[in-house]
């Protein structure tokens, strides 16, 4: 473990040094009890690092890649803190853990409301977003929460409603943590975060986690951290680059015109070339669902995950994801889109498909575009591999994105193409498999037209506004009918041809059909089976699939929760027949 010192940037890292265990970490039994019932024994090296400083009170700057655990580095420490300052009376919220999206928000609280589950103490953390009514913002606040998750811009509009006393956070703010910094100033969310240092006091102990450096985190580490412990975790103190993506992570690129992309991908998913749950990465919302509609005429059934969802929805998806409902999912990383949201006054920019908090084992990411970033490809490919399990990316790379693939390739160490160590062409695609598939994927995408797209994106909004609304106070009462909601539905006005969703044995070569039998033995083995939960929900409600069709228009719950039907015709007569029998 190599040394770390205030004020300087040190690695930490892997070797064969021994691994201390929580207890010695000095955390709190109740914790180290609760991490158990979670199955977790040992720290990670991040963890093991940074944790002993931030029981020291000291600031703490931690810089790590996704999925090293960064989450728990601030959770542990600070409920060890909170456990020991139990019952005393504060004017306000002792911790404000802030984070760039809403999605982040809500996985962040989550693992802490599981946490203290398990630890059985009564702190409480409460969840604030910018959407939420004077009233409910109050209600929340009124007990004085020990804890606040919440965005900058969400606590900066409290403090303006009157919500959040300024008197009150100076006098019990005692820690404030910034989540995925990286991406909290990346989405230019600056201005909030200034206007907010102010009213931070200066005894306050200031926690900075991030994925990756930058001059704005820099910048903001010296405007808000004080004389701070500075975490690199690396694999090996020699090599700074490695830490920048972990080794277990395979990380292939496919190089091909834009044009070309569709058929690349197709070949893919299609040839068996690769396991499934797939995360999928555009920088469009229209080449989103210009993807969803290209790959559903072949029976490769996906969903869209992008900005303009509603929250509620946006939830779910990631919800039926992680429980593997379906294999495909189609992550919108809109640079344009996210912009125009930063210039909003409700700053309603957390919609970036990046924080998308996938808790399954996910075997793989597509780069279909190009990220915008050398940082937004390690958050991309950072969403597989997590806790050091392996995992792959694929980036598909066309002549226009070039000068973004240097940057990353400078970025990993891999700008000498004769010892490119990180990044590799893609193996087990040939020419002659993309060129069999050719003429299918072309005639297909002629019908993918804008007007098509328009209409898809369309249908997918109004019928995401409707179950993320008309079902809401349905759904508070009987969540397991979340089940029946498919986000993965087709959207093209035609159903999509027969033909397409098997590839003939002619159009296929020796060496696609070697490498698709051999992933899918290791699928069989792994023993990969989708659940079932979707379909019991479907028995449950006998003939009725539809939930919108059991529910009155203003979607309150009737009688047992369902709304009664009428009795047909017959039915009525029958009865009233047998009432008037003497």
């Amino acid at each position: 473990m190599g040394e770390v010192s205030e004020g300087v940037a040190e690695n930490v890292g892997g070797g064969d040094e021994e691994r201390l265990s929580f207890e010695e970490l000095g955390l709190d039994p109740r914790l180290i009890r609760a991490l158990l019932k979670k199955n977790i024994e040992k720290p990670t090296l991040i963890q093991q690092a940074a944790i002993p400083y931030i029981l020291e009170g000291k600031d703490v700057f931690a810089r790590a890649h996704t999925g090293s655990g960064k989450t728990f580095v601030y959770l542990l420490p600070m409920f060890h803190k909170l456990f020991a300052e139990n019952g005393l009376k504060k004017s306000g919220p002792c911790v404000f853990i802030l984070a760039p999206s809403r999605e982040l928000c809500q996985q962040v609280y989550s693992e802490a409301l599981s946490l203290l589950e398990y630890c059985r103490v009564q702190l409480k953390v409460v969840k604030l977003t910018k959407d939420m009514t004077v009233k409910d913002l109050t209600a929340a606040l009124a007990d004085n929460p020990e804890v606040v998750v919440s965005t900058p811009a969400c606590i900066l509009s409290c403090i303006s409603r009157g919500s959040l006393q300024v008197k009150n956070i100076q006098e019990s703010l005692s820690m404030l943590i910034l989540d995925e910094a990286d991406f909290l100033f990346d989405y230019q969310q600056g201005n909030d975060l200034q206007a907010l240092v102010p009213h931070i006091p200066r005894r306050c102990q200031c926690l900075l986690m991030s994925a990756t450096s930058s001059d704005d985190v820099e910048q903001w580490k010296k405007l808000v951290l004080h004389n701070p412990v500075t975490i690199t975790l690396s694999n090996d103190e020699s090599k700074d680059n490695d830490d920048i993506v972990p080794k277990s992570i395979q990380q292939f690129w496919i190089s091909c015109s834009s044009s070309d992309k569709l058929l690349h991908i197709l070949a893919l998913l299609k040839l068996g070339l690769v396991q499934k749950r797939v995360l999928i990465f555009v920088n469009s919302i229209d080449n989103g669902y210009r993807l969803k509609l290209f790959l559903e005429q072949f029976g490769l059934q996906s969903a869209v995950l992008n900005a303009e969802l509603p929250q509620n929805s946006r939830l779910h998806i990631l919800k039926e994801f992680n429980a593997g409902f379906f294999d495909y999912l189609i992550a919108t990383d809109d640079k344009k889109i996210k912009e125009e949201q930063n210039a909003k006054v409700d700053h309603a920019r957390s919609k970036k498909s990046k924080q998308a908090k996938i808790k399954q084992i996910l075997n793989l990411v597509i780069n279909f575009d190009m990220p915008h970033s050398s940082s937004g490809y390690v958050h991309r490919v950072g969403r597989t591999g997590r806790a050091n399990s392996a995992g792959t990316s694929v980036s598909l790379v066309s002549p226009e994105e070039s000068k973004v693939f240097d940057d990353i390739k400078i970025m990993l160490g891999d700008n000498d193409k004769e010892s490119a160590k990180s990044l590799s062409p893609f193996p087990f695609l040939t020419k002659g498999a993309v060129e069999s598939l050719r003429y299918r994927a072309e005639d297909v995408a002629k019908g993918v037209t804008r007007v098509a797209i328009r209409e898809a994106r369309a249908q997918d909004l109004r019928t995401e506004i409707i179950n993320s609304d008309k079902l809401k106070a349905h759904f508070d009462n009987n969540p397991r009918d979340l089940d029946i909601l498919k986000h993965d539905k087709v959207l093209s006005k035609k159903p999509p041809p027969l033909h397409l969703r098997e590839v003939p044995e002619y159009l296929q070569d020796s060496t696609t059909k070697q490498v698709s039998k051999i992933i899918k033995l290791s699928r069989a083995a792994m023993d990969l089976k989708p659940p079932s939960r979707r379909s019991k929900a479907r028995r449950r409600l006998g003939k009725s699939k539809d939930p919108l069709a059991t529910l009155p228009s203003d979607g309150k719950k009737s009688g047992n929760g369902w709304m009664k039907r009428k009795a047909s015709g017959s039915e009525a007569k029958r009865k009233k027949a047998k009432q008037e029998e003497p």
